[in-house]
C-alpha cells in the first residue's frame, strides 16, 4: 500500500474536521440519534476520492445508520464543498465505511477478561528470582 503524502494527510484531516462538524450541525438527521465520529479519512493519490471511516455508537444500530449515511452522501458532499470551496480545486467524492476497530478491541478485551495468569512458580521456571 502506498504511503499517503503530506498534502493528502492535511486534506484528509481538514475533511475529517469538516465532516464531523457537518454531522453535528447541518446533517444531524442522518445519524438518527446515534453517536457518529469520524475516525480517519484516507485520500486517493489523485485527491478525487475521500474514504471516510466512521465509528457508530451504539454498535447494534451501525448497519442502519451507515446505510442511511451512504444513501445521503450527496448531502454531506454538498455541505463539505461549501466549507472547502476556496481550499480545493476539485471536490473529492466521499465514500463512507465502518471503522470497527473500537468494537474489535472491545471484543478482545472481553476475551482477555476470562484469562487468569498465575505468577510463576520457582520450581517450574528456573529464571524465577525470589525476592
Amino acid at each position: 500500500m502506498q504511503e499517503e503524502s503530506t498534502r493528502a494527510k492535511k486534506i484528509g484531516n481538514q475533511i475529517k474536521r469538516d465532516i464531523s462538524d457537518i454531522f453535528q450541525k447541518e446533517c444531524s438527521d442522518l445519524v438518527r440519534g446515534s453517536l457518529v465520529s469520524v475516525t480517519v479519512v484516507r485520500m486517493s493519490p489523485d485527491y478525487e476520492l475521500a474514504r471516510v471511516y466512521l465509528s457508530i455508537f451504539p454498535y447494534d444500530k451501525h448497519e442502519l445508520v451507515l446505510k442511511h449515511i451512504q444513501e445521503n452522501s450527496y448531502r454531506v458532499r454538498i455541505d463539505l464543498a461549501k466549507k472547502l470551496k476556496n481550499q480545493l480545486r476539485i471536490m473529492p467524492e466521499v465514500a463512507f465505511f465502518l471503522d470497527d476497530s473500537l468494537e474489535y478491541a472491545a471484543s478482545i478485551n472481553k476475551l482477555m477478561e476470562g484469562i487468569v495468569i498465575s505468577p510463576p512458580d520457582e520450581e517450574e521456571d528456573p529464571a524465577y528470582i525470589k525476592k
